[in-house]
């Protein structure tokens, strides 16, 4: 051991704070957001800055310990947390500039996409995002990026210019399309294999207003809606985007009371064009069945990204899996319907339509690979109470086994849990894996960064 990886010379290095099993706040600063898994790990390093980030990278690889990197902490899988190592939390490095003149922003890596919409719309401003706010950036971007926007724009890795990352060595490096445009392609899909990513520099959009809301139907209607949604969305403009879910309706505002807690089936939709336009597109509505509610409306982009805020708090019990489709087969929306039917109030299924500019990058232009899948599926048990922990999971595996058979073979990482195999993780690259083990091997050959869907140095002798 060198003489300065003692945690005493480590904590003297550090401008944030250094926590440890005993500390007043550790039990609080271990928490994740998934309340079904639970860490202990032995330090928690609450970096203030990049030097901070590389003192700490420097002392997990000295002392050969386990090393967690968490930004936003929204991971599902608990990747930003460990057992006996340390973690590496970004929480205080939450700075946004936006550069109104050339539409971009250089956000830091702790901050969450709350703070990114906060900034950015008192320009006018917004990237590509997830569909809840208090998603952290840097485990959202590297894995891909989808949400509201992503019709229109593409995926968030397609609005990333740049970024700043420290190296398994200790090294900060910025790349991009011109600098290590090698690890540029790795970070856009390949998940947080490569470093730390300490900064963003993302491409904006003018998106201020949108007309959002929820189509809500009968459940009964389950079949009907998801025929009708699949030829509509892929028909409509791109400026249009809605993702299918399954559902039990919230018990409070803004839905009426004859509503709560019922069981349906519904779209969530953006429209970022003018309000008479979103009012045309959208009376086709009625066409699969009369809708029980239709909830659209004007409202500021931060408004719609912030609505699922207050459902999905961090603490719940979660177990969720994912899919790529490029087809809603018949025999697909068969199955789908046999598990309509959420088995918790929380639980839910989504199917986010991932077409339109997505589909105008090459799947070997970024380590994201199905660039030909027009639908990014989710199925999500949540609930509460641990109590109902195999309940959520079990709806979950049946559901996903079932609908699997009918995708496009692989998963979107930032939907995987830790017990889906390492043939997961290759099936999410296909073709794109050679080449990111080629280069994890040069810039992580100890595999340092491994608490994530792992991309395995080892397997660069696999065929």
């Amino acid at each position: 051991m060198r003489a300065d990886t003692t945690p005493e010379t480590f904590r003297a290095a550090l401008r944030g704070a250094l926590i440890q099993a005993g500390d007043a706040d550790y039990d609080q600063a271990r928490q994740l957001y998934n309340g079904m898994l639970d860490k202990h790990p032995q330090l928690i390093a609450r970096c203030a800055d990049v030097a901070d980030v590389i003192s700490a990278v420097n002392f997990a690889r000295d002392r050969g310990m386990t090393l967690a990197v968490r930004g936003g902490a929204h991971s599902g899988a608990g990747l930003g947390g460990c057992d006996d190592g340390l973690v590496i939390d970004l929480s205080r490095m939450r700075g946004i500039r936006v550069d109104p003149a050339m539409r971009t922003a250089r956000v830091e890596g702790g901050c969450t996409w709350g703070d990114v919409d906060h900034a950015t719309h008192a320009f006018g401003l917004a990237t590509v995002s997830g569909i809840i706010s208090t998603t952290g950036v840097g485990g959202l971007t590297l894995g891909g990026g989808h949400g509201h926007l992503s019709r229109q724009h593409g995926l968030t890795i397609d609005n990333l210019l740049e970024a700043d990352l420290v190296l398994a060595d200790g090294r900060m490096v910025t790349v991009s399309d011109t600098q290590h445009s090698d690890l540029f392609w790795a970070i856009r899909g390949g998940g947080g294999n490569f470093g730390v990513v300490t900064s963003f520099l993302f491409q904006l959009h003018p998106v201020s207003m949108v007309n959002a809301g929820p189509t809500l139907w009968e459940l009964e209607h389950s079949a009907a809606v998801l025929r009708w949604y699949r030829e509509f969305i892929t028909a409509a403009p791109e400026s249009l985007n809605g993702f299918f879910a399954f559902l039990s309706v919230p018990p409070g505002p803004p839905f009426p009371a004859h509503l709560h807690n019922k069981q349906m089936c519904g779209v969530v939709w953006c429209h970022s064009g003018p309000e008479e336009e979103a009012t045309r597109l959208l009376a086709a509505v009625h066409e699969p069945a009369e809708p029980a509610l239709h909830g659209v409306q004007p409202m500021p982009y931060p408004m719609l990204q912030s609505a699922f805020d207050g459902l999905y708090r961090p603490g719940l019990q979660w177990y969720w899996r994912g899919d790529f489709f490029t087809e809603l087969s018949d025999a697909a929306i068969e199955r789908h319907v046999e598990f309509a039917a959420v088995p918790t109030p929380l639980s839910t299924m989504h199917l986010y339509p991932i077409d339109g500019a997505v589909h105008r990058v090459g799947s070997k232009d970024t380590a994201f690979s199905y660039r030909e899948a027009r639908w990014s599926e989710v199925i999500v048990g949540v609930d509460p109470d641990p109590a109902n922990k195999d309940r959520i999971t079990d709806w979950t595996k049946a559901y996903w086994e079932a609908l699997h058979p009918h995708s496009a073979g692989g998963a979107y990482v930032n939907f995987m849990m830790n017990d889906e195999g390492q043939e997961r993780v290759r099936a999410t690259y296909r073709d794109n894996y050679l080449r990111l083990v080629k280069i994890k091997v040069e810039y992580d050959p100890d595999n340092l960064f491994r608490v994530n869907q792992n991309i395995q140095p080892a397997g660069r002798a696999l065929p």
